[in-house]
């Protein structure tokens, strides 16, 4: 690949904002070369929008558009060289446009929102649905067989059809689609991503949990045993509808643990964990919601094996992760936040001792929908105890930006396509 660096550029007769942005020269899934425009800087004339509109060479439909996750998947498609939304869903908004719903994305050009029974798959390709869980597996079930689909509720994570119903309450309608879906944890499941027709994304909380836990149970240097997992999350996790729970005079200057002992992404995350053992491990975890919009930390405490140092633990992620374009172990002593992966795809993570003997303490956070679309997309432009933690933000790398990256690899493009976005600071 190469790169040339201006502080401003005329492209196809539309104009940069003056700062500094990279000219990179790719490949397609087709072997085309073809030159795109990244950085910090963004295309500002609807001229180039325009230009580009008609060239999408994969048309999306978007299931459930009004909710967060739905929002953040339009921003992120907004800059996809790929991707173009020629369908979107929403039945209580129904006939009404993305601009009324979310005015932030006004200067989207986007089809009207129609209920799902009116919808015409005729012309999508792929389908991100965002629909809550329960409702998704008749929709999806009745989908036309064509269609990649990434799907980010909860309803095709847990293979176990009987712990679905335990955990949520209702039985399984799809037991079929169940046995067919790949659970889509991007960097840990990539080869199967690739050839699945339809990916469970996960949710925020395994995610932020698996990535770090994963590599080490993987190599033996935990005890499956005593695995205690504190994690936090932003308001926006908890969706958009209204709920008194979620009001400001509720949520503001203070903290609320939820779903103790109860929370239904236990059986996911014991799912993924005990896979990677190849034995049964059961976890402690107890969320909390935080006076944020964005943003979720995982600080996990796990027992170290025998004769294991922190220096193998960190050495373990190091390697694990080197090559990864979004998950990122910081310098050693430096502390995860979540301001700095708040808006983007990125999770970070280190490890620390602690002051007992054994032990070590994992930091990892995300921004809460980065699960989303890292299954869908490549670039646009250019991968005794011991507590981790891991950084993520919860709208993107806990959900609609992992979709993104499943998708993109499942149709066979570079997988950090249209999730290049830095995080926003401050």
């Amino acid at each position: 690949m190469s790169t040339a660096t201006f502080n401003s550029i005329c492209f196809n007769q539309g104009y940069l904002r003056k700062g500094e942005v990279k000219i990179s020269k790719v490949k397609n899934r087709n072997q085309r070369v073809k030159f795109y425009v990244g950085g910090a800087s963004v295309l500002s004339t609807k001229c180039m929008q325009s230009s580009e509109k008609n060239k999408k060479e994969v048309r999306i439909g978007l299931l459930g558009a009004s909710g967060y996750t739905g929002a953040e998947i339009v921003r992120l498609l907004a800059n996809h060289p790929y991707f173009g939304i020629t369908l979107m869903t929403a039945d209580r908004k129904a006939g009404q446009s993305m601009g009324s719903v979310f005015p932030h994305l006004i200067t989207q050009d986007l089809p009207t929102m129609v209920s799902v029974k009116d919808a015409d798959f005729s012309s999508v390709d792929a389908v991100f649905c965002c629909l809550p869980h329960g409702t998704t597996q008749d929709i999806i079930k009745g989908l036309p067989r064509h269609l990649k689909i990434v799907d980010l509720s909860a309803d095709f994570r847990l293979r176990d059809i009987a712990e679905y119903e335990e955990w949520y309450g209702q039985p399984h309608s799809a037991s079929d689609l169940q046995k067919e879906a790949v659970y889509g944890l991007t960097e840990i499941s990539r080869e199967d991503v690739k050839n699945a027709r339809l990916v469970a994304n996960p949710g925020c909380y395994p995610t932020s949990i698996q990535l770090p836990l994963v590599p080490l149970i993987k190599a033996k240097l935990i005890e499956h045993r005593n695995i205690i997992i504190d994690s936090k999350s932003g308001v926006s996790g908890a969706g958009r509808g209204a709920k008194e729970a979620n009001l400001y005079s509720e949520i503001a200057e203070g903290i609320y643990s939820y779903g103790v002992t109860k929370h239904r992404h236990v059986p996911e995350i014991e799912q993924g964990l005990s896979d990677a053992a190849q034995s049964k491990i059961n976890v402690s975890f107890t969320p909390h919601l935080m006076p944020m919009i964005r943003g979720m930390q995982s600080t996990i405490y796990v027992e170290m094996s025998q004769g294991v140092t922190m220096e193998d633990l960190y050495q373990q992620l190091r390697k694990s992760y080197e090559d990864e374009e979004f998950v990122k172990l910081l310098d050693k002593g430096v502390v995860p936040r979540t301001h700095n992966v708040r808006g983007s795809n990125y999770c970070f993570m280190n490890v620390f001792p602690d002051r007992i003997p054994g032990r070590a303490i994992i930091i990892s956070v995300v921004c809460i929908k980065r699960t989303i679309f890292q299954c869908a997309l490549l670039s646009l432009f250019s991968e005794l105890l011991k507590k981790p933690v891991l950084q993520i933000d919860n709208l993107v790398k806990g959900a609609s930006g992992q979709a993104l990256q499943n998708l993109n690899i499942m149709l066979g493009y570079p997988e950090n396509t249209g999730l290049l976005y830095q995080p926003l600071f401050p």
